[in-house]
């Protein structure tokens, strides 16, 4: 119907409503460079997650397996390539369509084009004409063949004349006659039953067709029924977009005041880390200064407390050497070593003349008074605050992005309200429903008509059962009571019944044969075109390629198909396109290729995506001017410490008093020494006064040397410090300040660049989440939403139905029985040869002088004599033979009477005396 057309068009444009998602490939994350001088690429659109579209499970299953009777089907149609093996006329038909779209007269089929036309179409039909020629002729000579054998039985000819003259082959020819009969009965039963198959066949699968049937028409609801669902999810769906973008939105200053950041903080942080560590040297430079003063204080009062005790030792020593024994001769030695080792035992280092650092630290000092960490971490602090910057600045563009995301969520829901889609769809369900009742009440006349066809193809089998019937009832009946023995006119009663019999069934095969091929030629000529013209091209879609070619119906109509359902046939919509996209369960609005016909991308552009809010988004700007990094104090704290004249201390006469030591002899090592030249004085006095001046001297080590090395090694450290810190200061300060000027320029002057790529970006990712949506509900409307899989399926179950169950069969049909048709011929040949050696003749080949021998049977050709007349009695009434022969024969009698094969009791008993030369 009309508006049903318009309410699939008008559903699938309502669906156009949704927007396009971005491609995978445009969402994967993009390289960033870390050299900001170079192009950056926008940061990735964050993938939104829309959910599954509602699903829609179709029943139908369009596929059919025919099973055993397949091998039948494949045989047929092995017979029909044979017969033509042309393949499929596209061309051909298109002309011939073409040529009679507008009406052609009889009178113009004279026209040359036409000529060739209608012989190019004899040729393709060749196999068909000849074999239908055949037919044709089988079904008119047949009943004329017929004719001329009655009648030359009639006159004693053709096997009618009741004489059997017998011969020496004659077992061999019955038996080539036996075998032959039995032969082609058992194909003729073969093509019964390969007729019977395909007669069944049809019968069972009416069931398979209601169930197609009922499935399509479920499949068709299913289809209305959810569509109005998914669409309404797709709409839905634009909330999940809106709440990304929202949350985006109030989320700015993180999201893009970070990404702004990000991007300047390699440049302005390293800059502020090194004026960091700047004011961290300054208060160590200050504990090294307080350091340095203390460990000199300490150096100078240690070393003059040092050198009196070493002086005073050392000269208790010297008068300790001066003693008498020490001019022994035997101990002179020792105490003359170690009276040339008292000259080593002084201090070395002499502090007091190094200038103190008082001026440097009190310049520290004042340095210091100005907290130059706090000032940094200002610094620090307004350059971080740049997402809280961003949010206010774009305070007022948020809330009117979001005032617009409602309004276009408000036209979306107002244009889904346009259509009466739920009506519209209901009342194709209930049109649906109504068909579905028609087609039901059609079952039963269904039925009967398919036991009316049962029914008449069973009666057209059992002419050809009964045929078989009477051949091999006859070979029974003939075989088991033929005698060789007996002579033709004394044959048994059951051995004439079964040539009787065979008799009977070439009458009938004469009455019906012809009758059978005119049916098996009408079938075959139908069936075996609709499967070549029809089921094959419909198959491997051919058909469809008919139907799509362009100007097919009119020289002005491109396609007939969007010429059908939009009155539009330029749209490049096709009926196979249209198949293909059905058959993979795509969208109908794809399938239809309804975009041809409605703009998606302008009615985004008026809704999703308007103008209005492109302009709101362009007009984010964002203005970081006013980060400062570092004050004038800081700066002035800086100059002043790199002036504080940490850089004119004497650090070289530090070190070269350090590098000379407490003592200028290692006093442990004099001990030591002083113990050995004790040991090797003579006990007394003179040892043990040694001794004890070594322990003095270990005292003093002990309790003065070491506290001054101590001292000296942290004036040591403190003195490499301020030189390490004091070199090229002014240089470091300098370059320290010229990298904060850069820094602050950057952000003054050259960061605009970066503050509008990364605001490109940010608006490029809120913008994605557009893309995202569209994207999504382009795709599910290409392959979720109206999956139009029954469609598909209505053509498929048409021909399964159409070329399965019902041409296949048809032509399975016509296959066997025709092959039983043909069949007959032989069957009749035989049955006509078989009967002489099973009836009873009425005259015999019999000798005179052999009247009396029995020997009937020998050299009787070509022996010249009077035969005697042989009289035979008819079988007992009582007889079981004469019964079968009445029950069986008796309903067939004008048959019989026809062709002469029954005889009544009266003739029989008639005395006939023949001469025979």
């Amino acid at each position: 119907m009309l508006w049903t057309r318009w309410l699939v068009l008008l559903l699938c444009w309502w669906g156009t409503s949704g927007e396009q998602q971005v491609d995978k490939r445009d969402a994967a994350p993009a390289v960033v460079r870390s050299d900001s001088r170079r192009q950056r690429s926008p940061p990735p659109v964050q993938p939104l997650d829309f959910g599954f579209v509602p699903a829609a499970v179709y029943d139908t299953h369009a596929y059919y397996e025919p099973g055993t009777i397949g091998i039948l089907f494949h045989m047929v149609h092995a017979f029909l390539y044979v017969i033509q093996p042309n393949s499929f006329p596209k061309d051909l038909i298109v002309k011939v369509i073409q040529q009679n779209m507008g009406g052609i007269k009889i009178e113009e089929w004279r026209k040359p084009e036409n000529v060739v036309l209608l012989l190019q179409w004899l040729h393709y039909e060749a196999g068909f004409l000849i074999c239908a020629t055949i037919g044709i002729l089988f079904v008119v000579v047949t009943p004329v063949l017929a004719f001329c054998f009655c009648m030359c039985r009639c006159f004693d000819n053709c096997g009618g004349e009741m004489h059997q003259r017998q011969r020496k082959n004659a077992d061999c020819h019955r038996g080539f006659f036996t075998a032959s009969l039995i032969a082609t009965s058992i194909f003729i039963i073969l093509g019964v039953l390969v007729t019977q198959a395909a007669n069944h066949n049809v019968s069972a699968q009416i069931k398979n067709t209601r169930r197609l049937i009922n499935t399509n028409m479920r499949d068709l609801k299913t289809f209305a029924n959810n569509t109005p669902a998914q669409i309404e999810y797709l709409t839905a769906q634009y909330t999940t977009a809106k709440n990304k973008v929202l949350s985006d939105l109030d989320n700015i200053g993180p999201l893009l005041g970070g990404r702004i950041h990000s991007k300047l903080e390699k440049e302005v942080v390293p800059t502020l880390d090194i004026a960091l560590r700047m004011a961290g040297a300054m208060r160590e430079t200050k504990e090294a200064l307080e350091n340095v003063n203390s460990s000199l204080e300490v150096l100078q009062d240690g070393m003059g407390k040092l050198q009196a005790s070493v002086s005073a030792e050392r000269a208790s020593l010297s008068n300790t050497l001066s003693d008498p024994a020490c001019t022994n001769g035997a101990v002179s030695p020792a105490c003359n070593i170690i009276r040339s080792a008292l000259s080593q035992l002084v201090t070395s280092a002499d502090f007091s003349k190094l200038q103190d650092v008082n001026q440097a630290m009190a310049n520290v000092d004042t340095v210091l008074k100005t907290d130059l960490t706090n000032i940094l971490q200002k610094g620090y602090t307004s350059f971080n605050d740049t997402p809280k910057m961003v949010k206010d600045q774009t305070k007022n563009i948020i809330s009117g992005v979001k005032g617009m995301l409602d309004k276009v969520g408000m036209e979306i829901i107002g244009f889904s309200k346009m259509f009466p889609v739920e009506p519209s769809l209901a009342n194709f369900t209930i049109f649906l429903n109504e068909r579905q009742k028609v087609i039901e009440s059609f079952y039963p006349r269904m039925d009967q008509m398919d036991f009316y066809r049962w029914v008449g193809c069973v009666a057209v089998l059992c002419v050809v059962v009964l045929v078989l019937a009477f051949n091999i009832l006859g070979l029974l009946c003939g075989t088991c009571g033929y005698d060789k023995q007996a002579t033709p006119t004394t044959r048994g009663c059951l051995s004439n019944t079964g040539g009787n019999l065979l008799m009977a069934g070439v009458g009938f095969s004469f009455i019906f044969a012809w009758v059978l091929m005119a049916i098996v030629s009408t079938l075959f000529v139908v069936g075996g075109n609709v499967e070549k013209l029809i089921c094959e091209p419909l198959a491997n879609r051919q058909l469809f390629k008919i139907i799509d070619t362009p100007f097919l119906v009119h020289p002005d109509k491109k396609n007939f198909l969007p010429g059908m359902l939009f009155q539009n046939p330029n749209i490049d919509l096709t009926l196979g396109s249209m198949y293909r996209e059905c058959y993979e369960n795509n969208g109908l609005y794809h399938a239809l290729q309804l975009e041809t016909m409605f703009n998606i991308n302008s009615f985004l552009n008026r809704t999703v995506y308007s103008k209005d809010l492109a302009r709101v988004f362009e007009s984010v700007q964002v203005d970081i001017k006013d980060i400062t990094l570092l004050e004038q104090a800081g700066r002035d704290n800086l100059l002043n410490f790199a002036s504080s004249g940490i850089g004119h201390i004497a650090y070289e006469s530090y070190l070269a008093e350090i590098n000379k030591g407490v003592t200028q002899v290692d006093l442990l090592s004099f001990c030591s020494d002083l113990e050995v030249q004790a040991d090797q004085l003579p006990r007394g006095a003179l040892e043990n006064a040694l001794k004890g001046h070594a322990s003095s001297i270990r005292i003093i080590h002990r309790e003065q040397v070491v506290p001054l090395e101590q001292a000296m090694s942290s004036l040591s450290q403190s003195i490499k410090l301020l030189q390490r810190t004091s070199n090229d200061l002014p240089v470091k300060v300098t370059n320290i300040l010229s990298a904060i000027d850069a820094a602050e320029y950057l952000l003054t002057h050259n960061a605009s660049r970066v503050v509008k790529q990364e605001t490109k970006g940010y608006v490029a990712s809120l913008v994605g989440y557009f893309k995202q949506y569209t994207q999504w509900v382009k795709n599910s409307l290409i392959t979720e939403v109206a999956q139009c899989k029954p469609i598909s399926n209505i053509v498929d179950s048409t021909e399964i139905v159409a070329c399965s169950f019902i041409v296949d069969s048809l032509n399975t049909f016509w296959f066997g029985l025709g092959g039983c048709c043909i069949l007959l011929l032989p069957s009749i040949l035989f049955s006509v040869k078989l009967a002489k050696f099973y009836r009873r003749m009425d005259t015999e080949d019999v000798f005179e002088d052999m009247a009396h021998t029995g020997n009937h049977g020998e050299h009787m050709c070509g022996i010249h004599g009077n035969l005697a007349a042989v009289r035979y009695e008819p079988c007992p009434p009582q007889s079981a033979c004469l019964h079968a022969a009445v029950l069986i024969g008796g309903g067939f009698c004008f048959f019989v009477c026809m062709i002469k094969t029954l005889q009544t009791d009266q003739s029989l008993a008639r005395d006939v005396s023949t001469n025979v030369k």
